[in-house]
């Protein structure tokens, strides 16, 4: 069967196909001759039965039959015309004139009628107008369905669009919108129409939005651009970026005729845009941007940032003559922890300590990451001294309490440096250098505190960097020299140890003494390979002392915090002492309550180690730290060395005179030996023999000697009069 065609079946030479059917061969082939002298492309089928036969293998524009005949009639040949060729018409031309077989063959589908005997220019005129009429229909069909294709077409590309399309009318409602907005937004197409656009932009961007269609000068060549926040649905937090781009619609040009699914809501459409998700891309973006300012660790603002604000601060500040401060905060024994637990718990024990740390801050204040352990602090708007110093307790008190690291408790401590605009420095640098300052002479004077800068604390930065540059060349020249001082029985007045000071023999400045250049050791982290150098020239000299018959000497080290904190300390001292040979029970080494304090379970865990392997312990200043009968009694402690302010202070019925009594009296109880330092007047020496101090020392037997001075003289029994 062939198909049916919705395609005009003109021949190959563009000539009308016309199927002519009749019983009776003589009308049959006049009726074809004269179609024939016409152009017409002609078939004839004898009778209804060879017509059937034909339509299976051919198809015809026209088909013009009689009605009665014998096989198949012409109503039969009408209803086979009508199943396999539907385009196909069909003319009637037939001896049957009664109303019915008329009304009939037109009920069939015939397009006219032509009774027999017919006049040829009727007939022509019939068969032209008739294909006439079916060319039109079909053309007319034809563009029809193209138009309908070519609808689908724009209709898919609308709503594939990876973009929401959308029409507004003039006041800015939706006449349309297609189905990407479902799945950017959740909105249902017909619910947004006839609804103001400003219904799904976010309330941020409601204004610039509504302002963005009635700006001038907005045009097809000039559309408006604009990046907006919208809204999803159900959610008023729950916000994507869009880009939008709308253009104006020439209402010359666009027909205003509404739409026939009614999404144009009765409503003429007078712009028409895109909006384009970039949600990603402005994610991307503000991730880049976080990551130029911010510390991506702990989330704080970094040094870029920090310097940004800080500027900012200034400016404010100067023009309306106010105050601020700056603050640089270092974390205590934080390079211990981190080096003990590993960086995974240093950067958690980073986030905790800002955590804490922010809890302090007033709205507006800038705490910034500066770098490793380093923080900076930026309080604008600030009345005087006294705020920055409420919030320099706030944020030392807030990181006294333990940090639970996994299964480790560990303190972490801060020191402070703080400097005030504009007394500390009018410039961004100035500020943050002088508060860097202020926080390294906390570093000196024992960790864990707060000072304000002073100009006292920097005389000349220069001199500072020549200094620095100084020490460590002194290390290499091997220019430190270490002297002794005795530590005295004071009832038999022999002496039975030595502490070991250090002193730089500097090549230009003479002689300088541990005030002189410690606290700088301590800030450039020199103090470490300083105070290994001063133990091994002890270990050699007292060595030697030992095995030249003074087997009961005790030597006595001042050990720096970064020294006993750190990971190997136990089993670096050791080394130090099987390498020159030294007896550790001939050891004491000397270190303050704050360095305990500071990690009262790990230090007590090395100090217990040490003791194991025969090395004393002394506690150094005793009575100006955090003093407590608590860590005494669980550290394997010897010594307790009762710090000079006290022993200075001792006059009858002084202050000074009874802490010393508590103090020895507290030794004597837990039966812990007692040297008090800075000895210098014979009132003082017999206080001391009085309460049953063991040893002292101190200039009343003179200073700190060199090692060739105290060989000489270890074999006297040091006095006054002696070269002491």
């Amino acid at each position: 069967m062939k198909p049916a065609s919705t395609e005009w079946t003109y021949g190959d030479d563009g000539k009308a196909r016309i199927l002519v059917v009749d019983d009776d061969p003589r009308l049959l082939s006049g009726l074809a001759s004269l179609l024939r002298s016409k152009g017409y492309e002609v078939t004839e089928a004898e009778g209804g039965r060879m017509a059937c036969r034909i339509l299976e293998s051919e198809s015809f524009d026209l088909a013009m039959l009689d009605l009665r005949m014998p096989d198949v009639d012409g109503f039969g040949v009408m209803e086979r015309l009508s199943s396999e060729q539907p385009e196909c018409g069909v003319i009637v031309v037939s001896g049957e004139s009664s109303f019915s077989s008329v009304s009939r063959a037109l009920r069939r589908g015939a397009l006219d009628y032509i009774r027999k005997p017919f006049d040829p220019e009727e007939l022509l005129a019939t068969v032209d107008g008739v294909l006439g009429k079916r060319s039109l229909l079909r053309a007319h069909e034809h563009i029809r369905m193209r138009l309908e294709k070519s609808e689908e077409l724009h209709r898919y590309i609308v709503n594939s669009s990876p973009d929401i399309v959308f029409m507004l009318d003039g006041d800015g409602h939706f006449c349309f919108v297609n189905s990407k907005i479902e799945s950017l937004l959740g909105y249902q197409p017909t619910e947004l129409c006839g609804r103001h656009f400003r219904h799904i932009l976010d309330d941020r961007d409601i204004a610039r939005g509504t302002y963005a269609l009635k700006g001038p000068n907005i045009s097809a060549d000039n559309p408006r651009t604009l990046e907006v926040r919208l809204k999803t649905r159900g959610s008023r937090k729950a916000t994507r970026h869009f880009e939008i781009t709308a253009f104006p619609i020439d209402p010359e040009t666009w027909p205003h005729t509404n739409h026939d699914d009614g999404k144009y809501n009765g409503r003429e459409a007078r712009y028409y845009g895109t909006a384009r998700d970039v949600t990603e891309r402005k994610e991307a973006e503000a991730f880049i941007n976080f990551q130029a300012y911010h510390d991506l660790l702990t989330r704080l603002p970094n040094r870029a940032l920090f310097k940004d604000r800080l500027d900012l601060a200034i400016t404010h500040a100067r023009r309306s003559e106010q105050k601020l401060a700056v603050m640089f905060l270092d974390l205590d024994r934080f390079k211990v922890i981190n080096d003990t637990l590993g960086h995974a718990m240093g950067d958690r024990l980073l986030q905790a300590v800002t955590q804490r740390l922010e809890r302090c801050l007033r709205k507006g204040d800038t705490l910034s990451r500066f770098g490793g352990d380093e923080f900076t602090l930026l309080l604008p708007s600030i009345h005087g001294y006294e705020d920055a110093r409420q919030i320099s307790k706030k944020l030392i008190k807030a990181l006294r309490a333990p940090f639970q690291l996994g299964d480790h408790e560990v303190f972490v401590g801060v020191s402070i440096g703080i400097a005030t605009y504009p007394e500390a420095g009018e410039s961004m640098d100035q500020l943050i250098q002088n508060a860097d300052i202020a926080m390294y002479h906390v570093k000196a004077r024992g960790k864990d505190g707060y000072r304000f800068y002073s100009e006292s604390m920097s005389i000349d930065t220069a001199n500072r960097l020549s200094l620095e540059r100084d020490l460590r060349m002194a290390l290499e020249r091997d220019e430190l020299r270490v002297f002794y001082q005795p530590q005295v029985c004071s009832s038999s007045n022999r002496v039975v140890g030595l502490e070991a000071l250090v002193r730089w023999q500097h090549p230009e400045r003479g002689l300088l003494y541990p005030r002189d250049f410690l606290p700088l050791a301590e800030e450039t982290k020199l103090i470490a390979k300083l105070s290994e150098c001063v133990l091994d020239q002890a270990c050699h000299d007292v060595g030697q002392w030992i095995r030249e018959g003074h087997s009961d000497l005790r030597l006595a080290v001042n050990l720096s915090p970064v020294q006993v904190e750190h990971p190997r300390f136990v089993e670096t001292l050791m080394a130090q002492l099987q390498a020159h040979g030294f007896p550790p029970q001939n050891l004491e080494i000397e270190i303050t309550e704050n360095v305990i304090m500071n990690d009262l379970e790990q230090i007590s865990q090395k100090l217990r180690e040490l003791a194991s392997l025969g090395v004393r312990i002394a506690i150094d200043d005793f009575g100006t730290g955090y003093s407590s009968l608590n860590y005494i009694h669980r550290l394997p402690i010897h010594t307790l060395k009762v710090d000079q302010s006290f022993v200075k202070a001792i006059r009858r019925g002084e202050d000074g005179a009874c802490i010393v009594n508590a103090i020895v009296a507290m030794a004597h109880g837990l039966k812990l030996q007692i040297v008090a330092e800075g000895v210098e007047t014979d009132e003082q020496l017999t206080y001391l023999k009085s309460l049953g101090c063991h040893q002292v020392q101190g200039f009343f037997y003179g200073p700190a000697r060199p090692a060739d001075v105290i060989g000489k003289t270890l074999g006297h029994t040091p006095a006054r009069a002696v070269a002491f």
